[in-house]
């Protein structure tokens, strides 16, 4: 992502219900934590930004519901009366610390898993199209008929797709939006990258061998490309021969802005 992304966190809250009724959650919890260390409902509710009034409502509510005092009345004295915690009270007050730390863990481990989910969704995606590169639209050239879209792939790579005027408003194509590119493996023409040829084909890649599946007519042979992503072409077995496409070899693959289909993430 770039410096300009925000990236999604993943964040949640805990509550305690009590047959079925809403019995409170951390501002009630830290209620409870304030009065144990003030001995004072007013100071404790001053403490965590609420009124003497709400204070009282929640502990009468939270006592209600437990069905025994979680906060009881000291007697007055020379000092004064005060307030504190019922053994139950502080209890409640641990356990749920406990709970939350748990439920911590698991919304940092639910976290570090959303990124494999979207992986998951995306390689699931069912597509005839053997190429399919997950990109992030940066420019729209606005036509009459069609609108050029052009994208940025791993590894600083560009591609190009023609979509007709229609399908561009449809899938709201405009740059930030991210989008798959489908290609054809049959679309794909394969060149020696040592050889230089000037083609009208927009989008050019260059990258290396890793995979040769020969056949009696066709072959498919795959390179990988800057970034790590994999591109498949199948060109004749003859062409595969002439050009002596093995692992290694540096090879320029070429398509037309037009064989490019583009989908929007599900």
């Amino acid at each position: 992502m770039t410096g300009n992304d925000k990236s999604l966190e993943l964040h949640g809250s805990l509550w305690l219900t009590v047959g079925g009724e809403r019995f409170g959650g951390e501002q009630r919890i830290a209620l409870l934590a304030s009065i144990a260390e003030c001995g004072s409902i007013s100071q404790a509710a001053k403490a965590i930004g609420m009124s003497y009034k709400a204070a009282w409502d929640a502990i009468d509510s939270m006592n209600n519901l437990a069905g025994e005092a979680l906060v009881e009345r000291l007697a007055g004295g020379k000092g004064g009366g005060g307030t504190r915690l019922t053994s139950r009270g502080a209890q409640l007050v641990a356990n749920f610390r406990a709970i939350e730390e748990e439920h911590r863990r698991f919304v940092e481990q639910l976290g570090r898993q959303a990124d494999d989910y979207l992986l998951l969704r995306r390689i699931s995606m069912k597509t005839s199209a053997r190429n399919q590169f997950l990109g992030t639209v940066t420019r729209v050239q606005i036509g009459a008929v069609n609108d050029e879209v052009e994208l940025a792939i791993a590894g600083d790579q560009r591609l190009v797709a023609i979509v007709t005027r229609e399908s561009c408003e449809s899938l709201g194509l405009r740059p930030g939006v991210q989008v798959y590119a489908l290609v054809k493996s049959s679309s794909v023409i394969l060149l020696a990258d040592d050889e230089p040829v000037r083609v009208s084909a927009r989008n050019q890649l260059s990258g290396t061998v890793v995979r040769v599946l020969p056949g009696a007519v066709n072959a498919e042979v795959v390179l990988e490309l800057p970034g790590g992503a994999h591109l498949a072409a199948v060109v004749t077995q003859a062409s595969c021969d002439a050009l002596q496409l093995a692992p290694g070899r540096r090879v320029m693959a070429i398509f037309k802005a037009s064989s490019v289909i583009l989908a929007l993430p599900a």
